[in-house]
């Protein structure tokens, strides 16, 4: 992983993916709580996401952005859409990332969408493979995205150039 992203010289906008009701039974009866699950992102290739617990909706959902800020990671966009496929995996969640075509638009459903689009990606193919938990899509998306390496970054590990690397 790269360098600490600050949050603060971001103009990020949040969106909620997920608010899970929890349920815990106790001598008395049954506590309520809320979790959340929210993504941040700049529509410049910063993302993040974060989950958060309350006995509120608005508590957690304050307390994702807070986790979710801490989490950004920087997504290298060749254009309008990513540089190679990926397949990301996390648990039981799996997701394919696939580059499209300038004006093809986001192909990927709920929780992959909303990644993909606060992360700036406008063109992209994705599908889900294995878990469709939230929080496991999102995951899985975000390990992708991490894998994810532009062709500047290639040529340097590799000691070639960018021209013998498009050959």
């Amino acid at each position: 992983m790269a360098s600490f992203i600050d949050p603060s010289k971001l103009d990020l906008e949040d969106n909620v993916v997920a608010i899970n009701r929890i349920t815990k039974v106790v001598k008395g009866g049954r506590r309520l709580r809320f979790a959340a699950l929210v993504i941040v992102g700049d529509k410049k290739g910063h993302v993040g996401f974060g989950t958060g617990k309350a006995q509120e909706v608005p508590e957690a959902i304050r307390k994702a952005v807070e986790a979710a800020k801490k989490n950004l990671i920087e997504v290298p966009i060749v254009g309008t859409t990513l540089p190679h496929e990926v397949v990301g995996v996390y648990g039981g969640g799996r997701i394919m990332l696939k580059p499209a075509v300038e004006g093809s638009g986001v192909a990927a459903g709920g929780a992959v969408r909303s990644v993909m689009e606060l992360a700036g990606v406008a063109d992209v193919t994705s599908k889900r493979l294995g878990s469709n938990t939230p929080v496991n899509v999102v995951r899985a998306t975000f390990e992708g995205l991490k894998a994810l390496k532009s062709a500047d970054e290639v040529s340097a590990l590799r000691g070639v150039s960018l021209e013998h690397l498009s050959k």
